[in-house]
């Protein structure tokens, strides 16, 4: 709300202060109090086509075009200096109150006439082996930039550009874990398009620029948070499709601890360490009160990337392995992966040969005699010797809070082999709630949809009021990774709402082995598709 106001507030500035201008060039100083005739009287004032004015009227563009303008308009009144461009970029109306407040300064013309004008004068002297004008007028350019300037210029552009691009259109994402094994590699780099699902407004307006949210070689983010816009989203090239690859900001996410191997949510904290040791130290730290608390606004928390398996208003379980949606198998991906227990008689396999097959040994499991293997995998493992044993690792026995909703007494038979059902929130659609099953709904309710909810004496209250039912705002969609048992995903977290959707992959640009340089370059995988199935 505080951004609305203070662009409110520099538009009326803006307008005012161009009254002054507009009457020192000749032009009726109220058409700056008009919207839209404003910009094209700043047009012809700068020498572009009044019709340069209607680039105004498309998003991400309009922003280029204002600062165009408001730079060439102070270089029609002979304010030729970094410094000016600067203030016109930052703060265009604090520069037109200093040209319209001093006398001095006049109305030159238009700046991008003039400006060819003098390069024609410039390219006759050189034509004409005219030396001494040639000097003079070079001498004189009020057009010229130095070398430093011509650089600092040059890098601002670069970033300002490349961050408007990776903000708005396109994104680089590296694929840090196996949950997408293995139609993703870890140590795959992908081109990720922000257009296709919709291009989505920053909320986040102060920021390092090209940097996510972390500060590199400082524990530190690398925004501030406030102040900051309100949400939108622009129409979509695409709709999110079921089995799509899809990269989004992780729901639970909002509050955090960051360490250096990963971060922790505050919910992974409350809902107990699970037994691994670099874990349970961690949260030791958490418990301790030697690790600070990170709040993140939406744009800002963590990238994920899974496959999009349920859409809004689907019914969705697991049944031995198998997804079921609407009461049909879903479609498997062609690589998707469970732990599997290798015994070889003949003692550990050979890695090398590992490799050659495509299996992720890098992963703790491998000193187990545990591997995530596709069924292709498993059965070139047996091919390799009839003797060796492989076999599904169990993985039922892993129930209760460790998967959503987190609710031991009403859903501590969920495991990750058999989950469910569950239905996934569609806007519009009622949903029943009570005291059993608000625990599937709770964060949409309270947390994504921004109602006070609160649970006493066996009633639920939304808003101060009992209710019994609640109708969604927003469509949700349920993410799973393709390595079913490696893959922290709605089956831990929950629903995806629509307003963390980030984008969509397009391609692989580079690749290495096991996340590593060092393990060498998968050269097959470059320049592939990142939408496989």
């Amino acid at each position: 709300m505080e951004i609305l106001i203070f662009l409110i507030i520099t538009y009326i500035l803006f307008s005012i202060t161009m009254m002054k201008l507009f009457e020192k060039a000749g032009v009726d100083g109220k058409k700056a109090l008009i919207p839209g005739v404003n910009f094209v009287e700043m047009c012809k004032l700068v020498g572009q086509k009044p019709s340069h004015a209607l680039w105004l009227l498309f998003p991400i563009v309009n922003l280029f075009i204002y600062v165009g303008l408001c730079v060439d308009m102070v270089r029609s009144f002979g304010k030729y200096k970094f410094v000016h461009s600067a203030l016109a970029v930052i703060f265009a109306p604090a520069i037109f109150y200093s040209i319209g407040k001093n006398k001095d300064d006049k109305y030159l013309g238009p700046t991008l006439e003039a400006e060819k004008e003098y390069r024609n004068k410039i390219l006759e002297a050189q034509k004409s082996n005219n030396t001494r004008e040639l000097q003079k007028l070079n001498r004189q350019n009020p057009y010229a930039k130095n070398p430093a300037r011509e650089w600092t210029e040059a890098i601002v552009f670069a970033v300002f550009a490349a961050a408007f691009i990776r903000m708005f259109l396109i994104e680089a994402y590296v694929i840090p874990t196996s949950s997408m094994e293995g139609s993703l590699k870890v140590g795959d780099f992908l081109f990720v398009s922000k257009a296709h699902y919709g291009i989505r407004t920053p909320k986040t307006v102060l920021m390092f620029p090209l940097l996510h949210n972390r500060l590199p070689f400082v524990d530190a983010e690398s925004y501030i948070s406030k102040p900051n816009l309100p949400f939108y989203r622009l129409p979509a090239i695409n709709e999110v499709e079921r089995y799509d690859p899809v990269v989004f900001n992780y729901p639970e996410g909002d509050s955090v601890y960051v360490f250096p191997e990963r971060t922790w949510t505050i919910h992974d904290y409350r809902r107990g360490a699970g037994g691994d040791p670099q874990q349970m130290q961690r949260f030791l730290q958490i418990k301790t009160g030697n690790a600070d608390l990170v709040v993140r606004p939406i744009d800002k928390k963590d990238h994920y990337i899974k496959r999009c398996i349920g859409m809004p208003g689907d019914s969705l379980k697991v049944v031995d392995r198998q997804v079921v949606i609407n009461g049909a198998p879903a479609q498997n991906p062609k690589h998707m992966q469970f732990l599997y227990t290798v015994v070889s008689p003949t003692g550990p396999l050979n890695r090398e040969k590992l490799d050659e097959i495509g299996v992720n040994t890098q992963e703790a499991y491998i000193n187990e005699g545990i591997y995530f293997l596709d069924n292709e995998q498993a059965e070139k493992i047996k091919a390799m010797d009839p003797a060796i044993k492989v076999d599904f690792y169990p993985m039922d026995k892993l129930g209760g809070n460790k998967y959503f909703p987190h609710d031991p007494v009403n859903f501590g038979n969920w495991t990750n082999d058999n989950y469910g059902p569950v239905y996934i929130p569609k806007n519009g659609a009622t949903v029943a709630i009570n005291p059993q099953s608000i625990a599937l709904y709770k964060r949409v309710i309270g947390v994504y949809e921004g109602n006070k909810l609160e649970q006493k004496d066996g009633k639920i209250f939304i808003n101060g009021q009992e209710a019994t039912s609640y109708t969604f705002k927003m469509n949700y969609y349920w993410m799973m990774g393709d390595n079913r048992h490696n893959s922290e995903d709605s089956r831990v977290w929950g629903f995806v709402p629509e307003d963390h959707i980030v984008g969509k992959p397009l391609f692989i640009w580079f690749s290495t082995k096991n996340g590593s340089i060092g393990n060498g370059i998968n050269w097959s995988r470059l320049f592939s598709g990142a939408n496989k199935m």
